[in-house]
């Protein structure tokens, strides 16, 4: 059963904002006590989080899909909707976040940082929100905005301070076991490791992270053997160890050329030149062992390299091994940069952030794309004749009937907003008319301006009241 998982593809979908609310307050003796339709819930975003409690991606293994609640529509009586909640997903520390076409999004390095992978969409609003001295009624209510929905891509690179790197069966599992409390599965076949393993090491006052990164192979630059899967998993690590197996029982090889093709593969892979490099001659053990490391070992010394002579089942040579690693390490993290405190910056979006673009596509087709005009049509209601044509007047304020015409549309083009998978099409007329305006000007409702029936009656008895007086003083008995 698979236990470590290091690069999985995660669809992710934020929460769709609640839709508005149009309503209109009703009680005894006054039926139409003007609109109190509540305002929808925002959508909850889904976030990642670095917890260092979490070493792998084996939950998103199993399950990628992930969803973030919805916002809850409004009601009547000013109620706006819940707000959805966030969806938190826990990373282990080192996870970079690229989207589909493997751009990186994030680099999550560090307890606590955050990523927001998709952001909840925006609630809609009620119609008591979009009443106006000018719209005193409105019959309609804008629609939740849909929440951000894509798929992205999670790959962990170990973060840890030695890297041991080498040919399969060098002995990078038995030194890592002996080194620190780590227990790697060992057996006496190539590529037992199939998994990065981390360990910590204490040596004096210097505590440090030590990995065992899975054999690698010439070719492993490009892919071959575990290749890339387990490459970049060095790019983090401040020290890399080169385990020489000197008790190879392959003819071909000896422990320079060992050292030679992984230089090779390393440089191909590139980003790792400035590391500090440490030479260990494994398995000195075994007499031939032993005598192998005493032929090269001023050969790698002249090449510049510390080099150390050790044995994970005699234990020699370990003591001076982690103390040689930690002075590395103390030296490595000196010359780091001091960490500065993470600050919070803010963003504003600009004042005037309703910049939009009409593209010409074709013979009398057009495309408006632009972050308001987009959102404005999918909080649109299009079975209301009075939610479009309020589209209709948001659009023209906007500009864009302007920008139309400026591009050369003509009266029937046709005209989309929005992308090629979600857009709305429509054909253009310079003024739009949705129909609406038979109704009065759009927004208002002449039933709130009409009479009472009670006092119409009335007046209307009046009048006739006055007529027949009016006739009776024109009567004259008299009169021939």
């Amino acid at each position: 059963m698979t236990t470590f998982v290091d690069r999985v593809e995660l669809h992710v979908a934020a929460g769709n904002g609640g839709h508005g609310c149009a309503s209109v307050h009703r009680e005894k003796f006054k039926p139409l006590g003007g609109p109190d339709g509540g305002n929808g819930g925002r959508g909850g975003d889904v976030v990642l989080v670095v917890d260092p409690d979490v070493t792998t991606l084996l939950d998103y293994h199993h399950s990628p899909h992930r969803k973030a609640t919805n916002g809850r529509p409004g009601e009547g009586g000013h109620r706006s909707g819940a707000d959805g909640k966030d969806l938190v997903l826990p990373v282990p520390d080192g996870t970079v976040v690229l989207d589909a076409k493997g751009e990186v999004l994030a680099d999550m390095v560090g307890k606590g940082t955050v990523f927001v992978a998709g952001q909840g969409g925006r609630g809609g609003l009620g119609n008591a929100a979009l009443a106006s001295p000018r719209r005193k009624a409105p019959g309609f209510a804008l629609l939740g905005e849909p929440g951000e929905s894509r798929d992205i891509v999670l790959e962990l690179k170990t973060v840890a301070d030695v890297a041991l790197v080498g040919y399969p069966s060098a002995g990078k599992s038995s030194l890592i076991s002996v080194l620190s409390a780590a227990k790697p599965k060992i057996a006496d076949y190539p590529f037992t490791t199939l998994v990065p393993n981390l360990g910590v090491v204490t040596a004096g006052s210097t505590v440090f992270t030590i990995a065992d990164v899975p054999g690698l192979i010439p070719g492993a630059s490009e892919g071959k053997g575990l290749g890339l899967d387990f490459l970049r998993h060095v790019e983090r690590c401040s020290v890399l160890v080169h385990v020489l197996d000197c008790a190879t029982l392959e003819s071909d090889r000896d422990p320079v050329s060992d050292l030679d093709v992984i230089e090779a593969e390393l440089a191909q892979y590139g980003g790792l030149e400035g590391r500090p490099r440490v030479v260990v001659l494994n398995k000195v053990d075994i007499p031939d062992g032993q005598d192998l490391a005493d032929i090269i070992r001023p050969d790698l010394i002249a090449r510049g390299y510390q080099v150390f002579e050790v044995s994970a089942v005699s234990r020699k040579g370990l003591k001076e091994l982690s103390f040689a690693l930690a002075k590395v390490v103390d030296e490595a993290r000196a010359a780091e940069p001091p960490a500065e405190t993470t600050r919070v910056v803010i963003r504003p979006k600009a004042v005037d952030d309703a910049g939009f673009t009409v593209t010409k596509e074709g013979d009398g087709f057009f495309r408006v794309r632009g972050e308001k005009p987009e959102r404005w049509v999918h909080q649109t209601d299009f079975n209301n004749d009075e939610a479009v044509g309020y589209l209709a007047d948001r659009l023209n304020r906007l500009g864009v009937e302007e920008e139309l015409m400026k591009a050369g549309a003509r009266e029937g083009d046709g005209v989309a907003i929005g992308g090629e998978d979600d857009a709305v099409v429509f054909d253009w007329e310079p003024t739009m008319m949705a129909g609406a305006e038979m109704l009065g000007r759009r927004g208002e409702d002449h039933r709130m301006e009409a009479p009472r029936p009670a006092a119409q009656r009335r007046r209307d008895r009046e009048a006739e009241r006055d007529e027949l007086l009016g006739e009776y003083e024109e009567f004259d008995p008299f009169e021939d």
